[in-house]
């Protein structure tokens, strides 16, 4: 069994902030992926799926962010899932926006809702890293997670979120390669090597007909004048 945690701040005014990517990525794949309704428990909003064959809970804790490691700790208890077997994501300033990198334990960088959660059930849990930018000074870093995904911005974070739901199954069978690709074919995926997309090819033009040689005129004089102008 799996533990997939979104991280995000519980209630409408939250509900678009950047720091809320966790949350929609777990929504997205609850919908995806034909989860239970989501229900109260684990001071968290939980549901279950199967994903790649494993039983898959999804929980986005609403204690907000600072106390996530809370409903992360009890939820992993009721459940008997070690650390291992926890996945979280999260945002992370440290990425450009619409990247996604999967990494297995380590520090906190400072991200308050992984400190927390480091608190409850310890550093070896697997996190899923999304992207958000850094707005370029440390003094500005509460107030950018805070605000919402800018209009300009939605088209890169769809992309993202469902290739984080396209790529789940995976996760859940261990597979961050496999997690990893998926995402890619959302967020850069191939193009063929003419520049044009797959399947179309340059329409064919047909060469200018050639226009048929004109007939000469018929000779209308006799034998006799044809040799006799030979000679003039």
């Amino acid at each position: 069994m799996r533990l997939f945690v979104g991280l995000g701040n519980p209630g409408a005014k939250y509900a678009g902030n950047r720091h809320n990517i966790g949350f929609m990525v777990l929504d997205r794949i609850a919908a995806d992926h034909g989860a239970a309704p989501w229900r109260s428990k684990f001071q968290a909003e939980v549901t279950e799926a199967v994903l790649g064959g494993e039983k898959t809970v999804l929980l986005k804790p609403q204690t907000f962010m600072n106390l996530s490691g809370q409903s992360v700790g009890e939820a992993a208890r009721f459940y008997k899932i070690a650390p291992e077997d926890v996945v979280v994501f999260h945002d992370e300033l440290d990425l450009a926006p619409g990247k996604a990198r999967v990494k297995q334990g380590g520090g906190h960088a400072g991200h308050n809702g992984l400190r927390s959660i480091h608190q409850h059930i310890g550093s070896e849990y697997g996190r899923v890293r999304l992207g958000i930018g850094h707005p370029g000074h440390k003094d500005r870093v509460s107030g950018y997670v805070l605000s919402d995904f800018a209009k300009a911005e939605e088209a890169w974070l769809d992309d993202l979120i469902r290739g984080c739901s396209d790529g789940a199954p995976a996760l859940a069978k261990g597979d961050g390669a496999k997690f990893m690709n998926a995402v890619a074919l959302r967020t850069a995926p191939p193009r063929s090597s003419g520049g044009e997309k797959p399947g179309k090819k340059a329409p064919k033009t047909e060469a200018p007909a050639k226009p048929e040689a004109e007939a000469a005129p018929e000779d209308a004089r006799s034998p006799l004048q044809r040799l006799a102008d030979k000679f003039r």
